[in-house]
């Protein structure tokens, strides 16, 4: 990196935190949240549901094995900017191709370092996420304050459509440069492709989706055709899909009611696997509603139970809304899932129709694999009315 500048981080409250420059000369303002992952990092910043959002790294050196084409969930950086305590000097790893501070650069992305993330993260757990400025030009503590205050709050926004692909297309299981060994389909080795007896045709919401969804919905023995947030049920239909994929994606739930009308047309044709919110876009197609919570959960080791089984699976997370449980309770839904540290809705299934989701992200990516079942889930799901049998 180039000798050091100082920058700043400014929260709606008045807050203010100084820190040294990095990435990018920008000024931004965003949603001031925290990930608690210690690994991941460019997975997470990659991520399109951190549009719109300043992400706090909890981890205290971030950037240590660089950046590498393989571990894109998106082909841009989206997240606004990128707090951490210190950016490693150091670059090791043979997968690495650029540092974390190039690849900023690059993109426009501003971030600070050298800034106490503790004691930042203990403000937003205490008083939520905040409204924020994050700057690395010439700029005073007044005006970063008032730049945070400025910004639109994330409750409202519609922030889908700035992330959703543009048009339908396929996402081709050949493409070499988008998998590593293991998200390859199941019976696939490197270099010799063994394909799955039986494939289905999965239509795959994009409001935002993860790479490594597709992967994943690739592996378990679907053939997917990526669709706009836009797409409606008529086009699903006319793709001739076997199922109905819905990925997850930033913003306010709520005020997606184009997405509400189209899932809520599709609940009874297909089976449907919701993640994230595609969780809450089920939720609101049933009749259901959302909130905003106090500081999201984001991170890679939040503990979820599932209700049925008694089971508990430590999943990858990032989300700022929720599920009110009460307001699915006679929308022919079930709670299937908690999250153990504040109770919230992980997971829900519809008591009659092939329809389940998850709060979280099976796909993890950063994160632990204990959810993947749930994309064989699905296959099965798909599987079983295909046959009739449900």
């Amino acid at each position: 990196m180039s000798q050091s500048k100082p920058a700043v981080l400014a929260l709606e409250d008045g807050s203010v935190f100084r820190g040294t420059a990095f990435g990018a000369d920008a000024t931004i303002a965003g949603e001031c949240v925290f990930n608690t992952s210690m690994t991941g990092y460019q997975e997470i910043i990659t991520d399109p549901s951190y549009f719109g959002q300043i992400v706090t790294m909890t981890a205290v050196q971030i950037g240590n094995y660089g950046i590498n084409p393989e571990d894109e969930e998106a082909a841009v950086p989206r997240c606004s900017g990128l707090v951490v305590r210190e950016v490693s000097p150091i670059v090791s790893n043979w997968r690495s191709t650029m540092s974390l501070d190039a690849y900023l650069k690059k993109y426009g992305i501003p971030g600070i370092s050298e800034v106490d993330t503790r004691a930042l993260t203990k403000k937003l757990r205490v008083d939520g996420a905040m409204k924020s400025c994050l700057s690395t030009l010439p700029l005073t503590d007044e005006e970063a304050i008032t730049r945070a205050r400025n910004w639109q709050d994330m409750a409202g926004s519609d922030y889908v459509k700035d992330t959703t692909c543009k048009a339908p297309y396929l996402w081709l299981a050949d493409d070499a440069s988008r998998y590593n060994t293991q998200y390859l389909p199941v019976g696939t080795t490197q270099g010799a492709t063994i394909t799955p007896t039986k494939k289905f045709k999965v239509a795959a919401f994009d409001y935002g989706a993860k790479y490594t969804i597709f992967r994943k919905l690739v592996r378990h023995g679907f053939d997917v055709q990526v669709f706009p947030a836009t797409a409606t049920h008529e086009q699903v239909r006319e793709a001739g899909v076997d199922g109905v994929f819905l990925s997850n994606g930033p913003g306010d739930p709520s005020a997606l009611p184009y997405i509400h009308k189209t899932v809520t047309a599709l609940l009874t044709d297909y089976p449907i696997f919701g993640i994230c919110l595609g969780h809450q876009m089920i939720t609101h197609a049933l009749g259901g509603s959302t909130y905003k919570l106090k500081f999201g959960h984001r991170g890679g080791n939040q503990p979820v139970k599932n209700l049925e089984t008694g089971k508990v699976s430590i999943t990858a997370q990032n989300h700022g809304f929720a599920t009110d449980p009460k307001s699915i309770e006679s929308r022919g839904a079930m709670v299937t899932e908690i999250n153990l540290n504040d109770q919230t809705v992980e997971g829900l299934r519809h008591k009659t129709l092939p329809v389940f989701s998850v709060q979280y992200h099976p796909e993890a990516a950063p994160g632990p694999n204990d959810a993947d079942p749930l994309f064989s889930d699905f296959y099965k799901m798909i599987e079983q009315r295909k046959a009739g049998k449900i």
